[in-house]
């Protein structure tokens, strides 16, 4: 299978493939946030961190981060899933969304702070 032509940056959100989905996993296409620094995604890492979004909106709480409708280019209102961290396989990526504005990227970086214990 060819690598992907994306670029992949931190920050920004893009429309992923996650099947095959397992157990409690995310599935099918939808809006990943890319948690992984520029400093790996530049030099071509074959696989990225990123945190999925969801449709399915739950309100604020310590695991979701709520991105409304078009603040990153999404063409829904959807939650930034904290507790579902992975990696994926960079060919999994198929086109960019946008990129979050600071308030909501610096929002992520607190929860999910706060999860890890960092």
């Amino acid at each position: 299978m060819p690598r992907n032509s994306l670029r992949i940056l931190h920050g920004a959100l893009y429309a992923a493939d996650l099947t095959p989905r397992f157990g409690t996993e995310p599935g099918k296409l939808r809006p990943v946030f890319v948690v992984q620094s520029d400093l790996l995604n530049l030099t071509g890492h074959p696989s990225t961190w990123v945190l999925p979004c969801t449709t399915r909106l739950t309100g604020e709480s310590l695991l979701r981060v709520e991105l409304p409708k078009g603040v990153a280019g999404n063409s829904r209102a959807c939650e930034v899933m904290i507790d579902q961290s992975r990696a994926i396989d960079n060919r999994r990526f198929k086109r960019l969304i946008g990129r979050l504005p600071e308030p909501f990227l610096r929002e992520v970086k607190i929860k999910l702070g706060k999860l890890s214990e960092w």
